[in-house]
């Protein structure tokens, strides 16, 4: 049997939440990457992979972005982002991180990154697997 990876149902009302309750940084990059605005590319918003919601995925490019405030910034929290990054590199995916604040005053920057990766993630998975 296949395991689902993507959007598992145990964290729906989770996902729904944060949504709903997102940071200012995440509803303002949200703004340009929703309804495919950036080259076409669609992105969701706190999707779940494995056990991890992220802040915005692009499956069509295995592109997660994540957005990180002052919750992230200390050692204990830092070492949970980069085991968590580990994991979803394992499973073939691209994670982005910023800063919230960047987004805020460099979003130009944060938008050209972004597309910078569009056709440079790691290689597809072979089928079936």
């Amino acid at each position: 049997m296949k395991r689902r990876i993507h959007n598992r149902k145990p964290l729906e009302p989770y996902r729904k939440k944060l949504r709903h309750h997102g940071t200012t940084a995440e509803a303002y990059l949200w703004t340009h990457l929703q309804q495919k605005k950036l080259e076409g590319r669609k992105f969701r918003r706190q999707h779940s992979i494995l056990n991890f919601i992220v802040d915005f995925y692009c499956a069509e490019e295995r592109l997660i972005i994540e957005l990180d405030g002052q919750y992230h910034m200390n050692p204990t929290n830092e070492e949970k982002d980069a085991a968590r990054t580990k994991k979803l590199e394992e499973l073939n995916m691209k994670v982005l991180r910023f800063e919230n604040r960047t987004a805020f005053e460099n979003l130009d920057w944060v938008l050209e990154e972004i597309k910078r990766h569009f056709g440079s993630g790691p290689p597809r998975l072979p089928a079936g697997r």
